[in-house]
């Protein structure tokens, strides 16, 4: 059962990562994406990628920037990427950027909290679900790497209806944006923008999939690959 598998968060992105010879695995956040991923690399595969959108940090990338980092930091714990299948990712993808992705159990969604973050680890943006794939497929010596496209740019906070609304199993809660919207209504124009900027972040999120193809670029034979 090799294959590639892809992590990702939120329901829309599995949609979008979705494809031949590809397994998906995303939403969780309560322990059991990590579970299942686990579980999943008891057994082969070709190599694992954490795709879909992520938070900025640094000020100069806006929605739609594409993040393939050389390495995923998570509080005191730093994981190198696979440097040859990173390459060959932001080779099929002139506009990405390297650098450090930050990656943890929380979402950070004041302006204040991402800037602390960044000057504190110099990552460029933040996700949900990266290091859970750094740390589980480094210990299994399977390939990894990550491509994020930033969604909230780092000078934006996000709203605590969107908060609200992301739910554990990878779906967006309604209820819970809506009841949230009503008992701070002056928060709909940040709504508004976010939801701008997430059909930006989605439309290059569509295009980085089908540029970088069934594999996600990885090559069918990637013996050079061999070390997480």
């Amino acid at each position: 059962m090799a294959g590639i598998v892809v992590v990702t968060g939120m329901a829309f992105e599995a949609r979008i990562a979705a494809g031949t010879d590809v397994e998906v695995l995303y939403g969780g956040h309560d322990g059991k994406l990590e579970r299942e991923l686990a579980e999943r690399l008891r057994h082969p595969c070709d190599g694992v990628i954490s795709f879909g959108v992520a938070g900025g940090l640094d000020p100069l990338l806006m929605p739609g920037s594409i993040v393939v980092p050389e390495r995923i930091a998570s509080g005191e714990q730093s994981f190198d990427t696979n440097s040859a299948w990173s390459a060959i990712l932001r080779n099929a993808l002139p506009a990405a950027v390297g650098g450090i992705l930050a990656s943890g159990d929380a979402a950070v969604a004041s302006v204040a909290d991402k800037q602390a973050l960044q000057r504190a680890s110099g990552a460029l943006a933040i996700d949900m679900e990266s290091h859970l794939v750094a740390r589980l497929a480094f210990a299994a010596r399977v390939p990894y790497v990550a491509c994020r496209i930033i969604l909230d740019p780092a000078q934006r906070a996000l709203p605590s209806a969107a908060l609200a609304a992301f739910g554990r199993d990878g779906h967006t809660d309604m209820k819970a944006l809506l009841s949230s919207l009503a008992s701070h209504p002056g928060q709909l124009s940040d709504l508004l923008q976010l939801a701008r900027d997430a059909k930006t972040a989605k439309t290059a999120l569509r295009k980085a999939r089908t540029t970088l193809g069934l594999r996600y670029a990885l090559p069918e034979a990637p013996v050079y690959l061999a070390s997480a």
